[in-house]
């Protein structure tokens, strides 16, 4: 391996920095994309179990918002219900969308940042086969002679990091596709667990009788 990074050159070092981030990335977000660290199949069942009667006390909903980001997008709407009995079906959906927003965000994490080593590592290696015809094209002398070794690491530089470039890229835009599916995945799961828990939830809201005018 050693030999092959010094026959690949400097302008391999860029792209094993890349390869250890999406490599690291990968592996954080797949342990952190589970289902059961995301949206566990029975939470939504279990809340409404739980709240068939009456609405849970604040360490219960708390408990449930650190189960799981699904948990913490119910424990929102709980919340929300329990903070405002008045509460309307209109705020009570905000409640969950504005949840549900930022459970999106959190899940994309670092999505950003893989995308972009997939998009920036044929680039490098490229940029490496460029450095390696620059020194092919070096490597040819003034008279007509031909520097072997010169040419023959410039070959190498121009192949390698073309290959690694390709090797990092494809992998991270497999993975960077593959987490995105994922995440609208657990978005349409957390979205039809909301809607799901609005009319459950608004039984416990307090109605406020409507006002009739009094005649003159």
């Amino acid at each position: 391996m050693f030999s092959i990074i010094q026959a690949a050159g400097w302008p391999i070092y860029p792209l094993i920095l890349c390869s250890i981030v999406a490599l690291a990335l990968i592996i954080e977000r797949l342990s952190t994309l589970r289902p059961s660290r995301v949206a566990p199949p029975s939470l939504t069942d279990e809340v409404v179990t739980v709240t068939r009667n009456t609405l849970p006390a604040a360490d219960v909903v708390n408990k449930l918002a650190q189960t799981s980001v699904l948990g913490q997008v119910l424990a929102s709407g709980l919340r929300a219900v329990i903070a405002e009995p008045r509460i309307t079906e209109q705020a009570l959906r905000q409640a969950f969308e504005s949840a549900g927003r930022a459970a999106v965000h959190r899940l994309e994490r670092y999505l950003n940042t893989l995308g972009s080593i997939a998009a920036v590592a044929p680039l490098l290696g490229l940029f490496g086969t460029v450095v390696g015809m620059i020194e092919i094209f070096g490597s040819q002398a003034p008279t007509g002679g031909t520097n072997p070794a010169l040419l023959a690491h410039g070959i190498s530089v121009a192949l390698y990091n073309t290959a690694l470039g390709l090797i990092v890229a494809v992998p991270s835009l497999m993975f960077y596709r593959y987490f995105r599916g994922r995440i609208d995945e657990f978005a349409i799961e957390m979205e039809q667990s909301a809607e799901r828990l609005v009319p459950h939830l608004m039984r416990f809201a307090v109605r406020t009788p409507p006002q009739h005018a009094v005649a003159p």
